[in-house]
Order: structure tokens, then C-alpha cells, then sequence
């Protein structure tokens, strides 16, 4: 197939593709992204056209017929539409016979060709260079699904990433944040070689070995729409989580609470890299699940360190920590705060918290979270901390129950002074970039495990229910590998 059938389907999807271009960049000119134009008799044309080459498209790549089961909802009842479970860039075929809008990185619209057929379908460009990216988008989806149908519907993938289809991982809630209806679609590829992201990382990987099968069946159903109530509406993690459940149905697949954030977690590198049995995998589902993760960008963490500084010597139990987030004493916040209630007496030092949740937000900038933790502990007059400051920065970091950092901290502080500061470690930590490894990770720390019994030392609290870890995510072994 590689040296018959492959080329020529290759030669054709290219040339249709390049076909399209023409009719996609016809059909934009002209467009306002704050508003939709009255369609033209020459735009439905060009829409229909693109329809017709996109299925042919696809038809040359070996999907040759599309079931699709249900009836699809128009936009002024279903604004947004979800998608799951998402595993492939052929994903998109839906996204081609709607021209539904979709949620896409703004360099996307910069490719040659393939950035004005994603232009066309007018999508909600996102920025990972804009802090306030995230905020915005969600504001725009809010925007047009509240136009009362005016906008081509958003087809959103809640998974946030590709896995393997072997369960539903956490959907993300920016597609409930609207509190609007929303009409759940399932995806089914029924062939027996299943070609995904997860077991094929190398995308022209994907492509060569989908080409080279003669048919790929799939399947398209539209789920019955479903209205949020009014809790859902004040909740949208509720939402999300409701809307999987009846989508994890359909597809008669389980469900995990594992996320994509807990796979950026769990694979960031750089010095301090996650231990696979951290507790910071609980802290960061916690997190997530109260929505402290959702607007936290650089801006707030450093007003958070500076909050904690201000507090230094202070204890906060559990209904000042409550007070200190602005949110109410729940069940799921009481579990968080016993995370860090290390004497177990009920109180925390509010400063490993924000250390958590600055790693818990960006994994891979761990010098940056060292940083600001510094900043948390150091003297006022000197700028440096001790040997006890140091272990807390982290055990904490890594999600661990206890951490013996003395040859560590002998080896930085080389004039014996008994204490160190941030420019010290960062000189330490460019000779030795893997440090966590060589003087910490190295059979010495005490690591977090699951238990089903509340511990006393706060941050080793480990809940996860090893049972439902059984999906994969990309770059993750499955649990029986």
C-alpha cells in the first residue's frame, strides 16, 4: 500500500486541498471577526463548494462513508457542541461537513493554505503568548453562544488533548462556562486498527499508516441536547462532568479523573521533576475541581506569594484559608487544606500552598516557582533562608511527604554560613542541573502514598483511586505496560 495506494491518495487530498483554497479565501474577504455578515448568494456557494471538496477529501483518504446517527441540533439550540473522545487530527471530519467554528492556537491562521480554510470557518483563536489568552477565549465563546444562534456553532473538544479511546479523561469547562445548552457528539472509528495520537505521536506516522488502509469506517452521533439546570449554570464543572457521563455512556466507555494537566504534570522537565507518586496530582485535581486553577496566570501568582509573605509566622486554619481564598468552606476545600496540615493540628503555612499551585500551573518553569518561593521565605535583611526554609520549598515542590535536604543544603551554602539565597541555588543549580535527582529523589525522600485513611503529615495526602487509572494520555504508558 505504501509504494501503490498511498502516493495516489496523497497526491489528491493535496490537490483538492489546494483546490479549496481558492473558495475559502473568496468567502472571507470582506469579514468582520466581531460580527457575521448577511450571507450572500456567493458566499452559500463557496460554503457549499467547500463541503463538496472536503468530503472528497476524505473519500480519497479512505473514509469513503460517514455514518452519522441523530439529528444535529440547529445553532439557536445548541450553540456549542462537544466532542469526545478526541484521538486523531481526522477528528475534523465533522468540523468539515458543519463548518462549524472551533477553538484553535492563533498561529494556526499564519500556515500557508490550511491557515485560510481555518480562517474561513471563523474560529476562536487562542494565544499561549497572552496571559490573559485563556479569559479571553472563554469570553468569546461566551459572546457567540449567547447570540441567539446569530454565530456558526463551536464544535469544542472538552478532553483538551488526544488519549486512545479507551476512557473520557476530564473535561475542561470552557465549553460550560456559557451555562448555555449544548448537544453532546460521540466519535466511533470501528476498524480494527486503531491509529491514534497516543500509540502514533509522529503525525506523518498517522497519516502514512491511515492511507495505507484501504477503508476507514466512522461514526458520527448526535446526542439528545442537554439544558443545563440551574446548579449546573453556577457550577460548570458539575456540567462537564454530567454532560461526560452521559457521553461515557454512549460510547459504554469509563471514565477517570485523570486530566491533561495531570499529564503536563507528571512529564514536565527540568530540575524538579514531578515524582510519579507526588501528591501535587492530587492538589492539582483538588484545584481544578474548585476552580482555582481556572484565572491564575503569572500576575496572580506573584500576588499571591506577596499575600503570603505578609503573613509570615501565621498558621490559617481551615476557615481563615477558606476567607484568604474568598470561597466557601466546602468538602472539597476542607480535603485541600488538610494537604498541608503537616502537624496535623488544622493549621497551614499558606505559603506551600501557593508554592503547589504555582507548580501545579506551570510545571515546566520550575525555576520560576523556586523564585517565588524564595521570595515567601527569605529574611528581610539578608535575603536568604535556612536549611529547615529549604526543606519545606521542596517537599513541597515535589509533592512529597518528607525531604532530606542537608548534603544538598551542605553543598550550596560552601562557606559554611548556615544559610543560602536565591542567587546562591541558581548558581548551584547550573552546575547541577539534575540536583533533585542526585541529592534528593535518590532513595531519600519519603514518598506520598494512596491510602484510604485521612494521614496526619498534610502534603503525603495521596486519595487517588488507583482502579480508574487505566486510560493513557500521550507519552504515558497504559497501567498494565
Amino acid at each position: 500500500m505504501t509504494v501503490t495506494v498511498f502516493p495516489v491518495r496523497l497526491f489528491f487530498a493535496v490537490l483538492l486541498m489546494l483546490l479549496a483554497w481558492p473558495f475559502a479565501f473568496a468567502a472571507s474577504l470582506g469579514r468582520s471577526e466581531l460580527a457575521v455578515e448577511t450571507e450572500t448568494w456567493w458566499r452559500r456557494i463557496c460554503d457549499i463548494a467547500l463541503r463538496g471538496i472536503m468530503r472528497a477529501m476524505w473519500f480519497c483518504g479512505g473514509f469513503h462513508w460517514v455514518t452519522v446517527k441523530g439529528e444535529p441540533a440547529p445553532p439557536s439550540q445548541a450553540p456549542i457542541l462537544t466532542l469526545a473522545p478526541h484521538s486523531s487530527y481526522f477528528d475534523a471530519i465533522p468540523v468539515t461537513m458543519t463548518m462549524a467554528s472551533i477553538v484553535m492556537k492563533t498561529e494556526s491562521k499564519n500556515i500557508p493554505v490550511w491557515g485560510t480554510l481555518i480562517k474561513f470557518i471563523r474560529p476562536v483563536f487562542v494565544s499561549r503568548s497572552d496571559q490573559d489568552s485563556r479569559k479571553k477565549t472563554v469570553e468569546e465563546i461566551k459572546r457567540r453562544a449567547h447570540a441567539g444562534g446569530e454565530w456558526p456553532q463551536i464544535m469544542i473538544f472538552p478532553e483538551g488533548t488526544c488519549t486512545n479511546r479507551s476512557c473520557l479523561i476530564t473535561f475542561k469547562p470552557g465549553a460550560f462556562i456559557p451555562a448555555v445548552p449544548v448537544q453532546p457528539v460521540v466519535l466511533r472509528y470501528p476498524n480494527r486498527m486503531l491509529i491514534t495520537l497516543s500509540r502514533f505521536p509522529l503525525r506523518f506516522e498517522i497519516l502514512w499508516l491511515t492511507l495505507c488502509q484501504f477503508h476507514n469506517p466512522i461514526e458520527i452521533e448526535y446526542l439528545p441536547l442537554y439544558t443545563p439546570s440551574e446548579e449546573e449554570k453556577n457550577n460548570p464543572a458539575l456540567f462537564a462532568n454530567n454532560v461526560r457521563s452521559i457521553m461515557a455512556k454512549a460510547l459504554e466507555l469509563p471514565i477517570t479523573d485523570l486530566s491533561f494537566d495531570d499529564c503536563q504534570l507528571s512529564l514536565a522537565k527540568g530540575p524538579m521533576r514531578v515524582p510519579s507518586n507526588s501528591s501535587l496530582l492530587q492538589f492539582n485535581r483538588l484545584a481544578r475541581r474548585i476552580g482555582l486553577r481556572a484565572e491564575t496566570t503569572d500576575t496572580v501568582l506573584e500576588q499571591q506569594a506577596s499575600k503570603a509573605r505578609k503573613l509570615w509566622g501565621y498558621r490559617l486554619g481551615l476557615g481563615d484559608f477558606a476567607h484568604y481564598l474568598d470561597l466557601p468552606v466546602t468538602d472539597m476545600l476542607t480535603e485541600l487544606h488538610s494537604l498541608f496540615n503537616q502537624h496535623g493540628d488544622g493549621q497551614i503555612d499558606i505559603r506551600e500552598y501557593v508554592i503547589a499551585l504555582s507548580v501545579a500551573c506551570q510545571p515546566s518553569k520550575a525555576m520560576d516557582t523556586l523564585r517565588l518561593a524564595f521570595g515567601m521565605y527569605e529574611a528581610k535583611e539578608d535575603r536568604a533562608i535556612v536549611e529547615k526554609d529549604l526543606a519545606s520549598i521542596l517537599r513541597t515542590a515535589l509533592g512529597v511527604a518528607e525531604v532530606d535536604v542537608t548534603e544538598l543544603f551542605s553543598a550550596i551554602d560552601t562557606l559554611d554560613a548556615g544559610k543560602i539565597t536565591h542567587d546562591d541555588f541558581c548558581r548551584f543549580v547550573e552546575q547541577h542541573p539534575d540536583f533533585a535527582q542526585e541529592y534528593l529523589l535518590s532513595s531519600r525522600t519519603t514518598p506520598s502514598t494512596p491510602h484510604t485513611a485521612p494521614l496526619v503529615n498534610g502534603f503525603s495526602v495521596a486519595h487517588y483511586d488507583m482502579e480508574e487509572q487505566t486510560c493513557s494520555l500521550p507519552g504515558q504508558k497504559r497501567k498494565e505496560d
